[in-house]
């Protein structure tokens, strides 16, 4: 009788080479944590940028100061020349800028989570457009003060919060209807926003027109401590959902059966969006289309799924200081508004975004 062997390199596994993974397992007694290489990457260099351009935006002006002479000053070694024009006139605007760039573009990832949709931005659900009618009609109706317009502002965008909530439930609040009812809301409150202006007179329509830009002209410690307080209750608050949103992208029957309390998550981080994006833009008039270009472009350099809560903070902060430096240096004596240089871009990255999502049949 004759045997047969069996060729073992017939019969061994292919060797396979294993793909580089971008996430790292962390642990320390209990507790583990899943840390991604390429996001933390992405969010030193976003933040190394956001800072460098901080300090050449501190140095820009009608009295230049070098880089070097802004971090000296900084630290505490300045001129009392160049301590006045670095942390009393400069300094203030600069961290409103990044406050407002951080919270648009945290609050842009929040409700593009929610609404599982690129274009689901306060930009595009008329969050902007609800700040911008309370502050019109303090300036218009009232003549109020600068500090009375930030309280119109920020009471205009929670009242349009509420309503687009309001307008769009329906056994839950789900991904278009969102953005559909966002829509209509914004058509309306810019038709009202058109008509307050026809009402004002000529110093109140200046004054409005100048506000609804968007910049940062003229923005004090006044204006930074409200946000970064406000930034400081609610970022670890979103940070600590960011797990149930991750898991609320798979859709609703798979959170509940994961356990995520859905709509309770929902309202929380809808609230927690509003509030951000009408802050910012009480705070530095209605900055166009950072909230909507931040999420998306953060996601798309950390290929990560999921909703990127600090790499699109981060993303925004850098936005907007960068914007801001390049409205003061680009067009020489004649400075620019932020908002009008977040507008062209932000106005083009939405064409080409409109094109992809309808070459890939989504819309």
């Amino acid at each position: 009788m004759r045997t047969h062997r069996t060729n073992r390199a017939t019969t061994r596994a292919p060797r396979t080479t294993p793909t580089p993974r971008t996430t790292r397992a962390l642990r320390t007694g209990g507790l583990s944590v899943r840390l991604d290489v390429r996001a933390l990457t992405v969010v030193v260099l976003l933040l190394a940028t956001a800072l460098t351009a901080s300090v050449l935006l501190i140095g820009t002006g009608d009295a230049s100061i070098p880089a070097t002479d802004v971090l000296r000053t900084l630290a505490g070694d300045g001129s009392r020349y160049q301590e006045f024009i670095v942390n009393e006139l400069r300094l203030p605007r600069v961290l409103v800028g990044l406050l407002v760039g951080a919270s648009l573009g945290l609050g842009g990832a929040l409700f593009q989570s929610v609404s599982r949709n690129p274009l689901g931005s306060p930009d595009v659900l008329g969050l902007s457009q609800g700040s911008t009618a309370g502050a019109l009609v303090v300036i218009v109706l009232m003549s109020g003060s600068a500090t009375e317009v930030t309280v119109g502002a920020l009471i205009g965008g929670l009242a349009t919060g509420l309503a687009i909530y309001l307008l769009a439930w329906k056994r839950g609040v789900h991904g278009y209807r969102l953005v559909l009812v966002g829509i209509g809301v914004s058509a309306i409150v810019t038709a009202v926003n058109g008509y307050l202006l026809t009402k004002a007179d000529l110093v109140d329509a200046a004054r409005a027109v100048v506000w609804m830009t968007g910049s940062l002209n003229g923005r004090d410690w006044e204006q930074v401590w409200p946000l970064l307080a406000l930034c400081a209750v609610l970022v670890p608050l979103v940070l600590a959902n960011a797990r149930a949103l991750r898991t609320m992208e798979m859709g609703d029957d798979v959170s509940y059966a994961l356990g995520v309390r859905v709509e309770r998550v929902r309202m929380l981080v809808m609230v927690a969006a509003v509030l951000l994006t009408a802050a910012a833009t009480a705070a530095a008039g209605p900055v166009g289309f950072v909230a909507l270009t931040a999420p998306q472009l953060a996601r798309r350099l950390t290929r990560s799924p999921g909703p990127n809560l600090v790499p699109s903070l981060c993303m925004g902060a850098t936005l907007l200081v960068t914007a801001d430096w390049a409205a003061q240096r680009a067009f020489g004596a004649d400075q620019l508004p932020v908002g009008v240089v977040t507008g062209v871009l932000g106005g083009v990255y939405l064409i080409w975004l409109l094109v992809t999502e309808r070459r890939a049949g989504r819309i």
